[in-house]
Order: C-alpha cells, then structure tokens, then sequence
C-alpha cells in the first residue's frame, strides 16, 4: 500500500477557523481512519491549515516523511492561497478532495483552490465525497498505488542480458527517453557473464533445487536429449548466476535476450525466468524479480508497474493466437510464466503440481526445460506500455483467464505448442481493434481489475491511455 499524506486546508479569517476547527478536524479524523482501514499508511497533519506559515510548514514536513500522494482535504470554505503554497512545496501528486456534507461549503472550497492550480499549471486530481466513503478511500488509494508505483521507478536501473533478440525492434527502448520520462537506468550486460558464473554455482544447491523441481512438479520429462537431468542443473546454474549479478550490481529488473546465442549453444533461460519472477523458489519465499524474456524493455517496464499496482507476480506471454469459433486468445511463450500464475497460490507445491517440465523444441537446439502449464481462471488486467512515433500510451484492456475442460485445454495446446506455457483468454474488446491498434507481440497481465490504478499512472507520466471495451 502506499503513503498518502493528508492536509486540511481551512479559512485564513481568525474568527471563522475558530468556529471551523473541530468540525474540519472530525471529517479529517473520518478520512484519515477511512484510509487506514483500506490498509494505507497515512501522514496525517493535525492541525488545519489557517495561515500561509502553517501551509508551508504542514507541506515541507509532508513533503520530508516521503508521502507519494498527498491529499488537500476541504471541509469548509478554505482559502486558496494556502493550497497555492503548499503545492508550492510538494512535488508529490495532488488530490484535493471536497466534502460533500451541505451544512459546509466544502465543495467551494475545493473548486477555488482546483482553479487557482488550473491557472499556473499544476497538476491534480479532484475527488468528493464523505470521509467515511469506502468508495473515496478506493479512489484515493488508487491514485496513491499509482504515485508509489511511478516514484518507485525513479532511480531503479534495468539490467539488459544481451542486445537486440532476432530483430526485435519493440523489445529494445531508448535509454535517453527512459532516464528523462522514468528516472530509470540501463546496465548492459554481456550474456556470457551468466555463462561463466553458472559454472561456479555451488553443486550442492543446483542438487537441492533439482530434487525439489522433481518432487514438486507434476512431470519431469526426462528424454536423454533436450532435457537431462545436467541440462536442468544448467538452467538452474543459470537462475544462480542471475541472482549473484542482480544482487552485486544492485538490479532492480531485469531482462535476458537468450535468442539464439544462449538457445543454440548453452540453454534455454525459461527456468532461470520463472523461478525469477516467482515468489518463491526452494530456500522458501522471496520478492518477485521482475525479468523479461527476449530483453523486452518496455516489457519488463510493464511488468514493474504491473506489479507494483497489483502486488502479484506478472505474466509475460506472446499473443499466439485467436479463436474466432471461441472468442478465444492463446497467449503463449516459451520463456517465463511464472509458474505462481498455474494455480496462484501462495503453496508452490500447489502450482508446481500444475506444471510439467518439458524438453525444449527445435527451435532451440541447446535444449534444456520448457515450464509448461496453464494459467490458472480469474479476472485479469492486460496490457503494455508501447510506443507510437516515439512516443509511450499505456494500452490496456480488462480480461478474463478461462481454463476449458481437460480436452479442449489439450487439443488447443496442440494446435500451437503444448510444451509452452498457455493463459487461455477472453478479452473485452473485438480482434479487429486489439489486432489492428496493439503495439507489440508481448502482453502481461496481472490478476483482478487494476485500470484505475493504471489510468492513474498513464495520467502521472502524463502518457496517452488506450484503453479498450467492446461498449
């Protein structure tokens, strides 16, 4: 959850804020424990602000807790100047928020103040209703989640495994426009650093890791070609070596280009994927590593706004293909469901019981283990950040997860790839519209309706949103 930091904003006439106080004080006090219970932290500023001194004062000290959204609170008639200096010294997004009970002007209050922003450009939003409002508490905290999820890019840097994969125009972004729009760096990494580290993982954790793989997967397909028992030791080295470069060069994502070098002549990175972007792996919990196959840039973007928003692993997968007969979309890849995502149960021995380790297919020669499983029903948000004439929009559509029965499941996994990873999906919008206007063959998803919390973000990044519905 995120830091929202609420200042109530009064009248500036002595008399007038001595009759106001309590009643400001009460709806803030609603407020306030309205957030709370919704599971945010809040900087609470107890005092109305009735003078310019105390506006700025009450800012800066908001401003210095590291709110990521700080909230104007109107009860009553306020004066707008001292919303105007408190902006002056925050640069947090800006909610103003008007109380709609009728014995107070409240919603006047906020209107003046929202004009006088208008005038000298300042960005913010406008929310109303009563303190106590499950529903404002939602809406502010959506756009809190969004602020947090924006700032927390700030100063992160992305590690590029790789260049370029197979010509891939859109998995590759330009690091001038990342650092100037998101705050974010770019470590370039050579693959065969991963390579060289892997050989060096210590064999008695590569063995445990191995065990725990075959005792809780649902198959281990051993086939004395693609998939041994060495070639799984490999991937795992692999994850092993990943870890060790995210943590000594401080990565906050990640992505790995694999294709061909690594698929040809060493192994496939689909476990060291999945087990990066799963909560957990045989030590026990862990944090979710965002990391993206093919070096998908704005894919592994996506993903960590995604996940921030969600809380969730994120789902990265191809747009495969569609089933006119079933309104039906496939979305499939080689590399990185994250295997939470089979059954998303906070158990890996439930999911993993879901997924199947597969040899590899002749696309990728040097062999190794394809995670394979379906994703398990649910609503879904479904999107990208991509870029059109050099430009970002968030592209977004709410979705569902479907899993058909085990028959149907088995002959469309026929009809693609059944070693891969498969999201069965019904979308809200027509094929004509996504297939004609999607800016990319990689979409992510997290589970449940986040579109408010993402509108926000767009919004916050001030980047186009499309988004999309069959109304």
């Amino acid at each position: 959850m995120a830091r929202i930091g609420v200042l109530s904003v009064s009248d500036g006439r002595d008399h007038v804020h001595a009759r106001n106080a309590d009643f400001v004080r009460r709806k803030q006090s609603e407020l306030v424990a309205s957030l709370r219970s919704a599971g945010h932290e809040v900087l609470e500023v107890a005092e109305p602000l009735s003078s310019g001194p105390e506006a700025t004062g009450a800012a800066r000290r908001v401003a210095a807790a590291g709110a990521d959204l700080t909230v104007l609170y109107y009860a009553v008639w306020a004066f707008p100047r001292f919303t105007m200096l408190a902006a002056g010294e925050l640069d947090t997004p800006l909610a103003l928020v008007a109380s709609t009970d009728p014995t107070e002007p409240g919603l006047v209050g906020m209107l003046a103040a929202g004009g006088a922003l208008d005038q000298v450009g300042r960005g913010h939003h406008r929310l109303w209703g009563e303190p106590g409002d499950a529903e404002l508490a939602a809406d502010i905290g959506a756009l809190a989640t969004a602020a947090s999820a924006v700032a927390g890019l700030r100063g992160c840097t992305f590690g590029r495994f790789g260049g370029r994969p197979m010509g891939m125009n859109t998995a590759v972004a330009n690091t001038d426009q990342w650092q100037r729009l998101f705050g974010v760096d770019v470590e370039e990494i050579d693959q065969y650093e991963l390579v060289l580290r892997a050989r060096h993982a210590e064999q008695g954790e590569v063995d445990t890791a191995r065990e725990w793989l075959e005792r809780h997967a649902g198959a281990v397909h051993y086939d004395g070609d693609k998939l041994t028992p060495e070639l799984l030791e490999r991937q795992i080295r692999s994850y092993l070596a990943v870890r060790e470069i995210i943590a000594e060069r401080g990565l906050d994502f990640s992505g790995i280009k694999a294709q061909p070098e690594l698929t040809e002549n060493f192994a496939t990175m689909d476990v060291t994927e999945a087990l990066l972007n799963d909560p957990y792996d045989w030590n026990g919990p862990k944090r979710p590593h965002v990391c993206a196959t093919e070096a998908d840039m704005d894919g592994a973007l996506t993903m960590k706004l995604f996940g921030h928003v969600s809380g969730t692993p994120v789902l990265f997968a191809d747009v495969r293909h569609y089933h006119p007969e079933r309104d039906l979309w496939d979305l499939c890849n080689s590399g990185q469901h994250a295997t939470w995502f089979a059954a998303r149960s906070d158990d890996p021995a439930v999911n993993l019981a879901k997924v199947e380790l597969f040899p590899e297919v002749f696309f990728f020669p040097a062999g190794g283990a394809s995670v394979r499983h379906v994703a398990a029903p649910g609503t879904m948000t479904l999107g990208r950040l991509t870029r059109s004439d050099g430009n970002y929009r968030m592209q977004l559509v709410l979705g569902e997860f479907v899993e058909p029965d085990a028959e149907t499941t088995e002959e469309l996994m026929r009809l693609s790839t059944p070693e891969w990873p498969h999201a069965f999906a019904r979308l809200d919008v027509t094929a004509e519209t996504f297939l004609s206007r999607f800016g990319a063959n990689h979409i992510h998803a997290v589970p449940g309706d986040h579109r408010a919390e993402l509108r926000a973000v767009a919004e916050q990044l001030d980047i186009e949103l499309e988004e999309w519905t069959r109304g």
